[in-house]
């Protein structure tokens, strides 16, 4: 979908399309970082970039489509926080190189020439002793797991999202579960690639290697 058509897609649903809480496994892998500058790729409506924000973090948000960017602006003054709000499509814009301590590409799915080329972005703008975080729906959903694309060819696994992060130490890299509600009430699962790696911090003393 292009922009032109996430903007269609948002601008038809009333309310959020998507919650306006932040993402479990963001919320797992973040909650005891220290904040510092926080960039989030692809934030459609901003739920995690504007919890980031409410716990001290100073955010950069990007996405290509101005509708969702702006329902990301109204629920920021809402919860009363400061977010960069960037109109930009990730898959041509570079972002500051080393420039974050956190960087975030939450639920982006791309045909795996376009992601790795996200990714590798992704992974530059992060600044020693730094962190990526990469959560999407897992390939593995198609067949175990519940919602999200069908498409095989844009979902994620946790060894292509490894291959695209060149010059950080993987920290995590799992299909995990996430219960989520059906329609007819009972908990199923839904099968996330979590992907967590980090810039060492040539700086400290001791500091190891990359892999």
């Amino acid at each position: 979908m292009d922009s032109e058509a996430w903007d269609r897609r948002y601008a038809a649903a009333p309310e959020l399309v998507w919650t306006a809480e932040p993402n479990r496994f963001v919320v797992a892998e973040t909650t005891d970082l220290t904040p510092g500058r926080a960039l989030d790729l692809a934030a459609g409506e901003g739920r995690n970039a504007v919890w980031l924000a409410g716990r001290g973090w100073t955010v950069t948000a990007a996405d290509f489509s101005p509708v969702a960017v702006a329902r990301g602006r109204a629920l920021a003054t809402d919860r009363g926080v400061a977010v960069d709000w960037r109109i930009e499509d990730v898959t041509a814009w570079t972002p500051e190189p080393a420039g974050y301590d956190l960087v975030l590409v939450a639920y982006l799915h791309l045909l795996p020439e376009h992601l790795a080329g996200v990714l590798g972005r992704a992974g530059a703008a992060v600044r020693p002793g730094g962190r990526i975080v990469v959560v999407g729906h897992d390939r593995a959903n198609l067949a175990g797991g519940t919602g999200g694309p069908r498409d095989p060819a844009i979902l994620l696994t946790p060894e292509s999202v490894v291959a695209a992060l060149h010059g950080l130490r993987v920290e995590r890299a799992e299909t995990a579960r996430r219960p989520v509600t059906g329609a007819d009430g009972a908990t199923v699962d839904a099968l996330d690639t979590v992907v967590v790696a980090r810039r060492a911090d040539d700086r400290r003393p001791g500091a190891g290697g990359t892999a």
